[in-house]
């Protein structure tokens, strides 16, 4: 059996940004439109459902039919479940928005990862390999650390 002298492996990068007065107001407008699109998907479903609803009661010769009836307490169920979903994405936005609004210039927020891949031999530190960050500022990276 012979023995291998390196091994590529993937691992996580943290991405962290410094908060400036770009990246604040870049990072409101992102937030603001995914707000926006929250509430049409909000407006979009109740028109939907409500579309639905009629359309049952105006298919059945008899509105009243227990059965129809049924039917209509189901889709308002369904879109009764797809409205908390879609409000409570609102809310955890409008939680985020705050947020973003109450971070000082200079602070160092952590802003997402991306994936690659490292190469790993013998005697090197796994966990010193897995922990590595990228700092950037305004889009520019400032530093890359091991941590």
């Amino acid at each position: 059996m012979s023995e291998v002298a390196t091994v590529s492996i993937k691992r996580s990068i943290t991405i962290r940004a410094v908060v400036t007065p770009s990246w604040k107001e870049e990072a409101e407008k992102e937030i603001s439109a995914a707000i926006s699109t929250s509430d049409q998907q909000l407006a979009q479903l109740e028109k939907e459902g409500q579309q639905v609803v009629d359309g049952l009661r105006t298919q059945s010769a008899n509105p009243l039919d227990p059965r129809i009836q049924e039917q209509v307490s189901q889709v308002q169920q369904q879109v009764a479940g797809k409205r908390s979903e879609l409000e409570e994405q609102k809310r955890n936005l409008l939680q985020q928005q705050a947020q973003v609004r109450e971070l000082e210039m200079e602070q160092i927020v952590e802003q997402g990862q991306i994936e690659s891949f490292c190469d790993l031999k013998v005697g090197d530190n796994l966990v010193s390999k897995m922990q590595v960050s990228i700092l950037v500022r305004d889009g520019v990276v400032e530093s890359i650390n091991q941590d």
